[in-house]
């Protein structure tokens, strides 16, 4: 499977934020969009889940079968919002995803990969916010997606939540999965790719490994 895209362009308010966006991710890699704020890391990421329209260019999933036609098929958004309703338990929360999605795991093994076991029983509302981050992630296990889309995962989370994460993002890759993730801060992916975006230029990307 590989996620390609090819002279993406987005914008955001109607204002064209990039353009000329060529990059590709396969299975087993990762890779890092970095830039200031406005760059449109948060715009790019939602074009490629299919969430804003493409203003250029293409993206598109290959070799996904009938399972993964599309970017939108294969992936997951972790955006900033937490996609949980507050006032399910957080189990009631992850169930919902997993059943959505159609995927048949398990969610106490989920929560106890992110150390959430001991709330599982409380309504998603009553957590605090690296919990929330931490119960997101867990959705993200349940919900069985190659592609995973981050937009500043480790929001909200302590040092410890941030190595466990890093931890899980690694055993997503060694397993095939993919990662698009848009952050200020270290993911402890050093083997990632980079995606560099600025504000200055619209045409503004290059890919280093």
């Amino acid at each position: 499977m590989r996620l390609v895209a090819e002279n993406l362009g987005g914008e955001r308010g109607g204002r064209t934020v990039f353009s000329g966006i060529d990059f590709a991710v396969q299975e087993g890699e990762a890779t890092v969009i970095t830039g200031p704020n406005g760059a449109g890391k948060s715009t790019l990421l939602r074009v490629v889940a299919g969430l804003l329209p493409a203003t250029s260019g293409q993206v598109r999933f290959e070799n996904g079968g009938e399972a993964f036609p599309t970017p939108a098929a294969a992936a997951h958004f972790l955006a900033h919002l937490n996609a949980m309703k507050p006032v399910l338990t957080v189990a009631e929360n992850l169930s919902f995803w997993a059943q959505f999605q159609g995927a048949d795991n398990d969610v106490e093994t989920a929560l106890a990969r992110v150390g959430l076991q001991a709330v599982a029983h409380l309504p998603f509302g009553y957590l605090s916010t690296g919990q929330r981050r931490r119960a997101s992630v867990a959705r993200m296990l349940v919900s069985s997606r190659p592609l995973w889309l981050l937009d500043e995962p480790t929001t909200g989370m302590d040092a410890d939540s941030v190595g466990q994460f890093s931890i899980l993002m690694k055993e997503h890759l060694a397993g095939g999965g993919m990662i698009l993730a848009a952050t200020h801060l270290p993911l402890g992916l050093g083997d990632a790719a980079e995606l560099r975006m600025t504000a200055s230029t619209m045409d503004a990307a290059e890919v280093s490994a």
